[in-house]
């Protein structure tokens, strides 16, 4: 089994990207998701979550208002921090038990699709990494135009984030989403192309 990390910062394509995946077979564990879990009313995430940052967090149905969690946590580095250190590892021992049952069926290929696949630590439940990438002015238009987002709250989450320069360092594939589907569509095929050759290869090496 490989286990891609589907990486880039937020509104570069990763979704676009994992649909694309999918469609060729490969089963997608998707960060965020995962979060909702960790988010679970009653849960011991939730307990401390809203601990943390209050009862204003807290939205109808008992669920965390992730918007007001969001306004909080984007503006304030600290904060940010302390999150992450709520959620991180606990998403991330979800997400290994789900590789390893994958992995245990047989599943050929599992992308998962995690904005914050490097600065979380989550570098070793993946075999390597795919970089979602474009300029940080295409993101904000993006948020702007499709979430409706004040300039500077996009510009915001962005600073955020790490940037694709450090992404860069750790990927062994990147597809620049700053161009038509199209063309996003055709660098997703010859990478794909690509690991199955590779895949190929190996098991070719091992029986040999």
């Amino acid at each position: 089994m490989v286990v891609i990390g589907l990486t880039g910062g937020i509104a570069s394509g990763k979704s676009t990207v994992s649909q694309m995946l999918r469609e060729k077979g490969a089963t997608v564990i998707e960060a965020d998701k995962v979060g909702h879990e960790v988010y679970q009313p009653g849960s011991p995430g939730w307990r401390e979550v809203v601990a943390t940052f209050g009862p204003t967090v807290v939205g109808e149905g008992g669920n965390i208002d992730r918007s007001s969690l969001g306004e909080i946590v984007f503006r304030d580095p600290e904060a940010l921090r302390r999150l992450n250190a709520i959620t991180h590892p606990r998403m991330k021992a979800i997400m290994a038990q789900q590789v390893q049952a994958l992995k245990e069926k047989g599943t050929p290929v599992v992308v998962l699709e995690a904005a914050v696949l490097i600065e979380a630590e989550w570098l070793s439940l993946v075999d390597e990494v795919w970089l979602t990438a474009l300029p940080p002015e295409t993101a904000v238009k993006r948020l702007v135009d499709r979430n409706g987002l004040p300039p500077a709250e996009a510009w915001a989450r962005i600073r955020s984030q790490i940037g694709d320069e450090e992404r860069r360092r750790y990927a062994k594939v990147v597809i620049d989403t700053d161009c038509p589907l199209e063309a996003v569509k055709q660098q997703v095929d010859a990478s794909w192309a690509d690991l199955m050759a590779r895949a190929g290869q190996e098991q070719q090496d091992q029986v040999t």
